[in-house]
């Protein structure tokens, strides 16, 4: 069989110039150096690790898979390239971090993966050795702000310059092929893109499939953040005290996702007593009580960029449960339960959709958005819905092995006092599932 033109050729990678072979090495692959431009985890992660017996991934391994997987997508598609100008994406694809979350609301970065495996990054200015580390980044360029903050009338201007620099690209690695994903862009963007002859296609199904199969690096990178994520949530919850406010309990979590390296929080959803019916209610000044349910969504980007979703309730001080709370946190521990063991290689989602636990008819006005949901650098494909919600908003698939979901509830009687939020990582064996997460459920509301 002929190879495939867009086959990736390793010869042409360059050597890191930056990484010499004799110097110590962090477990992960990485440098040991103090001064070193690389973010990554901390002594104290690693420290925790080593007593869990956890392995540690190898950073180098875990980037190859990943751009396999992106170059797989794009030769099944017969697309010639992709840009990306989510922040994700570009983290995915490079494992490069800049001003993530800036980012998320200035595209000033880019990336761009051609059917071979060329990568280039465009980054922000003066900020090339940020990723001097990182081999498969062929090339760094500059030009992707074409936003209005940074161009203002001059946009389109820069957009066709961006889209030039992409046209060189396309025409050098993929011969003449002109058929480009792209995932998100600016208008002027687009339009300059299909001005000099693209055909232009929607790049989130190339890297939502992409990342949606885990390799065996990338699970041992989630158990790692996973036990990060879980060493912060116990500090967070001994700082569950009467008299606080939620606001300092929920900074707790922060502070060990921070110190052990993760990276930030997607949301601030943690609320108490009153506050968590209905839910979506975000951190604030209220104080809290003896007696109160307190319940929390992490939604934590943590260690190597690995999202540890993961929903907990507790009860505030060293006090009985009203039968009222226990009854609800009963049912949400049973959704879970049960959810979670319909999940199997070969079950399709509109089966599990179907075959769900189904919630008291009192909490179905308040339910969640979905029954589960993957994840990976962040929620990720597929969201499996509700039976209320999927003639609206399901979509079918199957389940494979590699694949990770959040297994998650929220139940909160209409018109309740309370309610509770829970919710597991669990991987998709050859066999079943394993449940990633360790941390234990609140015993004294399910007895």
């Amino acid at each position: 069989m002929a190879a495939s033109p867009y086959s990736i050729d390793s010869s042409k990678r360059k050597i890191d110039p930056y990484r010499n072979p004799d110097a110590a090495l962090k477990p992960d692959g990485t440098p040991d150096d103090n001064d070193r431009v690389e973010i990554g985890p901390t002594a104290l992660a690693f420290a925790e690790w080593e007593t869990l017996g956890l392995e540690v991934p190898h950073l180098d391994t875990m980037r190859e898979f990943r751009l396999q997987r992106l170059v797989q997508q794009l030769q099944a598609r017969d697309y010639g390239g992709i840009v990306l100008f989510d922040p994700l994406n570009i983290r995915y694809a490079t494992d490069s971090t800049n001003m993530q979350l800036w980012i998320t609301h200035n595209p000033a970065r880019a990336c761009f993966v051609s059917a071979d495996g060329y990568m280039v990054l465009f980054d922000f200015h003066s900020c090339e050795h940020l990723s001097d580390h990182l081999p498969l980044v062929r090339e760094r360029r500059h030009g992707a702000s074409f936003f209005y903050f940074e161009s203002g009338h001059r946009g389109e201007e820069h957009a066709m310059h961006f889209a030039q620099n992409i046209d060189e690209l396309m025409r050098t690695h993929s011969a003449n092929n002109r058929r480009l994903a792209v995932d998100k862009i600016e208008i002027a963007g687009l339009r300059a893109l299909e001005k000099i002859g693209f055909e232009v296609f929607e790049g989130q199904p190339v890297t939502e499939e992409a990342r949606v199969i885990k390799g065996p690096v990338e699970i041992k990178a989630m158990r790692c953040s996973i036990a990060a994520c879980e060493a912060a949530m116990h500090e967070m919850e001994n700082a569950c005290e009467a008299g606080k406010s939620e606001n300092e309990i929920w900074s707790v979590l922060h502070a060990g996702n921070i110190k052990r390296g993760g990276e930030w929080l997607e949301t601030r959803i943690f609320s108490s007593g009153p506050r968590t019916n209905p839910w979506f209610q975000e951190s604030g000044p209220r104080i809290v009580s003896d007696g109160e349910l307190l319940a929390l969504d992490t939604d934590m980007v943590g260690t190597y960029g690995i999202c540890c979703d993961i929903s907990r309730t507790w009860l505030c001080g060293d006090v009985e449960p009203t039968e009222a709370q226990k009854r609800i946190y009963q049912i949400s521990y049973e959704h879970i339960m049960t959810n979670m063991d319909l999940l199997k290689p070969g079950v399709t989602f509109s089966e599990i959709t179907q075959k769900a636990h189904r919630l008291p008819d009192n909490c179905i006005p308040n339910r969640y958005g979905v029954v589960m949901h993957g994840v990976g650098l962040c929620d990720e494909y597929p969201a499996i819905r509700y039976r209320e919600d999927y003639d609206a908003h399901g979509y079918d698939g199957v389940v494979e092995p590699g694949m990770v979901f959040c297994v998650e509830v929220y139940a909160g009687e209409v018109d309740g006092k309370e309610g509770v939020k829970l919710e597991d990582q669990v991987l998709i064996t050859e066999e079943g599932y394993e449940n990633l997460i360790k941390y234990p459920f609140e015993e004294r509301l399910l007895k």
